[in-house]
């Protein structure tokens, strides 16, 4: 899902490409799960004849302000998306190709958000289209339906970007100011890093790469890292998101040594992103300290912390202290497979926890689709069952040993009967069409 780096980089295309003009046209989708508070007719009368002023961002929600307010706020969600016609606004991908030569994984795909001339525009997922003064047209698309589009008039002072903790590239804590917070919490390192209220904008992916950067385990009690973990975790998460923020988010530009290259599309348990080879020496120099000779042949496994499926190397994210050698297993049991249609999107990594306590994570998901199966399974070998017994089932049940009921007799046993309770009631049997 987008995360701080996403919507930052549509902030930032916002910003460049929208200042000072202003909107002639918009359309609002007639979605009330999506458009929050307000019908479409009312935003859209709000919104044209307005001038955008400036594009403001915190955590993972992002609001223009007009000349006069109110003022539309975007929380984007899982699927939440900026698109501006022929600009380009971001790389958000799901997969990335990496050379051949270092890793022994399929070739990817990689999903740019730029708009093409043979592209639907706007897009059917669409759900506010705005056409500006000097023609250029940008929307803002949900193909989930679990974003909110809202009319404030100061979305900075009202739920939910007023309970947002403070933002983690904008408002950063100081190590000691980390360090004095962690101290006070009981809970899993990686839960509490979802905690939008604690600080906002990091989401599942960026977690699991901070975490995997300092070396510490998803599952850490948060009050028993020590000073020095706590420097390193600020550390990371301040690298991690400005090297993300500074790129656009375009995850191809990502440094290939990152744990993000290897975590999508996986399901708890199933081990992936095992380097099998090594650069040449005289290519050492790309990367930095904590470069992929520290990971070679390691491997990566798959668990739930803080609700959401977490990607970890277990050589390298141990469990210390009071928790040492307590790591817990990865599941064995395959999840079940589920064909996805054109339009799915490759969301094992959506977050649901970004301030919103959004239910439908894909994990939520996952687990629902899980139990609906088994339920499935139950309630057949019930009816296999019942049928073995001479139950009810939908088909007929044969009680003559040897014998076989094809469709013919039973059509024929079926008008016999009809016939023989019509004469019973004194009246004729109905013919039945062949």
């Amino acid at each position: 899902m987008p995360e701080l780096p996403e919507v930052e980089a549509a902030r930032r295309a916002l910003e460049e490409h929208c200042l000072g003009k202003t909107i002639k046209k918009a359309v609002v989708a007639d979605d009330s799960k999506v458009i929050d508070g307000i019908s479409p007719s009312d935003l859209q009368s709000a919104l044209v004849g307005k001038t955008i002023v400036a594009a403001l961002r915190k955590g993972k929600n992002m609001w223009l302000k007009l000349d006069t307010p109110p003022f539309p706020s975007f929380q984007f969600g899982m699927t939440g998306a900026v698109y501006i016609k022929g600009v380009a606004v971001t790389k958000y991908k799901r997969q990335v190709r990496l050379p051949h030569f270092l890793y022994d994984i399929s070739v990817l795909e990689i999903f740019q958000s730029a708009v093409n001339d043979t592209d639907e525009w706007p897009s059917k997922f669409s759900k506010l289209f705005v056409e500006l003064d000097d023609g250029l047209e940008f929307s803002f698309t949900d193909k989930r339906r679990m974003a909110k589009v809202r009319l404030l008039n100061d979305p900075a002072c009202v739920p939910p970007i007023s309970e947002l903790g403070p933002d983690a590239l904008l408002e950063p804590m100081t190590v000691d100011e980390l360090h004095k917070s962690l101290s006070k919490k009981k809970v899993a390192i990686k839960a509490l890093l979802l905690d939008q209220g604690f600080i906002s904008g990091i989401g599942n992916w960026i977690a699991d790469e901070v975490l995997y950067q300092a070396r510490i385990h998803p599952q850490q009690i948060s009050s028993s890292l020590s000073k020095e973990y706590c420097a390193t975790l600020h550390k990371c998460i301040k690298e991690v998101i400005q090297y993300a923020v500074e790129v656009d988010a375009e995850s191809s530009c990502f440094p290939l040594e990152w744990l993000f290259h290897f975590r999508w599309g996986k399901k708890p348990g199933k081990v992936i992103g095992k380097i099998t080879s090594i650069l040449p020496l005289n290519k050492t120099k790309m990367f930095s300290d904590r470069s992929l000779f520290a990971v070679a042949g390691k491997k990566i496994e798959f668990i739930t912390a803080g609700g959401r499926t977490t990607a970890y190397v277990p050589e390298l994210q141990k469990l210390t202290g009071d928790q040492a050698g307590k790591e817990q297993p990865a599941p064995k049991q395959k999840a079940p497979k589920r064909k996805k249609g054109k339009d799915d999107a490759d969301d094992d990594d959506d977050d649901g926890s970004d301030g919103e306590k959004e239910s439908e994570s894909d994990e939520e998901e996952t687990s629902t689709k899980a139990r609906s199966n088994r339920a499935s399974k139950t309630r057949g070998r019930a009816k296999k069952t019942s049928a073995d017994n001479g139950g009810d089932s939908d088909e007929p049940q044969n009680k003559t040993p040897g014998k076989t009921i094809n469709s013919k007799q039973t059509k024929a046993g079926k008008k016999a009967s009809e016939g023989k309770a019509s004469k019973e009631n004194g009246k004729k049997p109905k013919k039945t069409a062949a």
